[in-house]
């Protein structure tokens, strides 16, 4: 570990010099609009790029997620995983239109997920550079549906159909240099809709309004008794409806989520909202219905996992300090399936979920170069000897 821990802070200096190399790749990246479940244009280009960078092998798997692979020098050794997820909050339909300035760089979705998927596709190139070689093979991955309704499906897909074991995995996300993510709540996300019939034209002041009725339901669910352990909370995240100012709305959303380190406890929850919006819907004479959207069971690292404590380490060397928050992302799924992983920001910046977000350059060279730390670190071996013990 000592090792390369002290090679570090020159890597900094070499990735520094092929910047514009790493910003470009995230550029044309995020110009290619990508929404869940519409990604398969930054797919394609995802295996352009590194193709162009001659990587040993480039496919798209059954489920339309782009792998790339860089052969290792010992076969005997399972691959190393680093992924990506490849969409956006964003649709199609708004300007995909990047700005570059001397210390930041400004466009939709760069935060989440634009950079993340920029930088797996330069690592080829930026491993060439720093003169490395793995005794694993390295599998950069980019993975569809995974915000949102995707669930996850393209992790989940890929980690299904994969036939071999799996070392370890990193999990790259554009957002919060510093994040150094090693477990995940339960989590379950919903939507509620509620829609109001309209009776008829001499009647239409007294159809309910749906976006008070969710208002019921919000209140409600408000006065629900959560248990602070396991730690619990219930994020309301969205509400839309209505068509103009001066109409009752007749239908309207709701969307939130339950997290919780205790699976039970979100069923348990899940169970009395359910019964919350059938009996708000029911005094109210509308139809409401409560759709599940996403779902993930707890699981976690310990916090002294050799692949924690590794990576806590390279962050330390580079002076970022590590941060930990449970994470529903691609890692869950990677720890659900027993493979040690952790998710690591690679920047900071502003807005993260606006069309003017921002993410900084300099920051940016420090979170390429713990990813390349950790990297290392897993090569060494420090995840090969650990038992399934280490997982909770």
């Amino acid at each position: 570990m000592e090792s390369y821990l002290e090679k570090l802070p020159a890597f900094t200096e070499k990735i520094k010099a092929i910047s514009e190399i790493i910003i470009t790749n995230i550029i044309l990246i995020g110009q290619i609009p990508s929404p869940t479940f519409k990604e398969e244009r930054r797919a394609q280009f995802f295996l352009d790029r590194l193709s162009e960078f001659q990587v040993d092998e480039c496919t798209m798997d059954g489920f339309g997620n782009a792998i790339g692979i860089i052969r290792g020098t010992n076969r005997k050794k399972a691959p190393i995983f680093i992924t990506a997820h490849l969409d956006t909050f964003f649709d199609k339909d708004i300007v995909y239109d990047f700005t570059v300035k001397e210390k930041w760089v400004q466009g939709p979705g760069i935060l989440d997920n634009t950079m993340g998927v920029g930088v797996l596709a330069s690592l080829p190139e930026i491993f060439r550079r720093l003169d490395l070689r793995f005794q694993s093979d390295i599998v950069l991955a980019g993975v569809k549906q995974s915000i949102g309704k995707g669930n996850l499906r393209g992790i989940r897909n890929l980690l299904k159909t994969w036939s071999s074991p799996i070392r370890s995995a990193i999990c790259l996300e554009g957002h919060e240099l510093g994040r150094l993510n090693y477990f995940s709540d339960g989590m379950r996300r919903c939507e509620i809709r509620c829609l109001c019939r309209r009776i008829g034209v001499s009647e239409q002041r007294f159809i309910p309004n749906a976006i008070l009725i969710l208002h019921d339901v919000i209140n409600e669910i408000l006065k629900l008794r959560l248990p602070q352990r396991p730690r619990t909370i219930i994020v309301i995240g969205k509400i839309n409806g209505g068509l103009n100012h001066g109409q009752v709305a007749e239908e309207a959303e709701l969307g939130f989520e339950i997290r919780s380190f205790s699976d039970k406890t979100v069923k348990t929850i899940y169970n009395d909202i359910r019964d919350i919006v059938q009996g708000i819907g029911h005094e109210n004479g509308v139809d409401m219905k409560l759709t599940t959207i996403g779902n993930l069971n707890a699981t976690t690292l310990k916090f002294n996992h050799p692949l924690v404590k590794n990576a806590a380490s390279v962050l330390k060397k580079l002076n970022i300090k590590p941060v930990s928050r449970p994470s529903e992302s691609s890692l869950s799924i990677f720890l659900a399936r027993k493979i040690p992983a952790v998710t690591l920001g690679i920047s900071t910046g502003e807005n993260r979920f606006m069309e003017n977000a921002k993410m900084h350059i300099e920051p940016m060279i420090k979170g390429i170069a713990q990813v390349v730390g950790v990297t290392m670190a897993i090569d060494s071996g420090v995840c090969d000897a650990v038992d399934k013990g280490e997982f909770l």
